[in-house]
């Protein structure tokens, strides 16, 4: 039971982590969008010719992509939670049950990741080439919600045991 509450435990944890990211940028949505309109601006890189033509400067098009960052949060926080009440009613149930109890934290946490690894480091860090800005560089932030993230997934998947007697 006790490894059972431990991957509820850090299932919450990162869950309060997503709800909190997603709770602040939408109640303070000025915060963060200057960070997507730099990053697909491309307006504090290097300014190479050769990628300069992937910068997105239209405004509205900004807007889509924070309003999907934001989104893609907040789903992933809400899919989490329910996955996280969903194992804390079956933490007494069969190890079967339990585990297949898991696959709405797994796409939660999952479609987190989907976020970071491919919105932030992929799109963001390599199409954008946000790694090149020294203001405007989000990649160790998404590292870090990744790692966290990673941390949750590999032990939550982990084949739960059948309950001692």
């Amino acid at each position: 039971m006790a490894v059972r509450l431990c991957k509820i435990a850090l299932l919450a944890c990162y869950t309060l982590l997503l709800g909190l990211i997603a709770f602040g940028n939408i109640t303070d949505y000025g915060s963060n969008r200057p960070f997507v309109q730099h990053v697909l601006a491309m307006d504090t890189t290097f300014q190479s010719p050769g990628v300069m033509w992937r910068a997105i400067a239209d405004p509205t098009l900004q807007a889509i992509a924070y309003l999907g960052i934001i989104a893609t949060e907040t789903v992933a926080a809400l899919v989490c939670s329910a996955g996280v009440i969903r194992l804390f009613r079956r933490r007494r149930a069969s190890a079967e049950t339990f585990d297949a109890a898991k696959s709405l934290a797994i796409c939660g946490v999952t479609l987190s990741l989907v976020l970071w690894t491919g919105g932030f480091l992929a799109v963001g860090g390599e199409w954008f080439a946000m790694w090149q800005s020294g203001t405007w560089n989000g990649a160790s932030s998404a590292a870090r919600f990744l790692l966290a993230g990673g941390v949750a997934l590999l032990f939550l998947i982990q084949p739960d045991r059948e309950l001692l007697a």
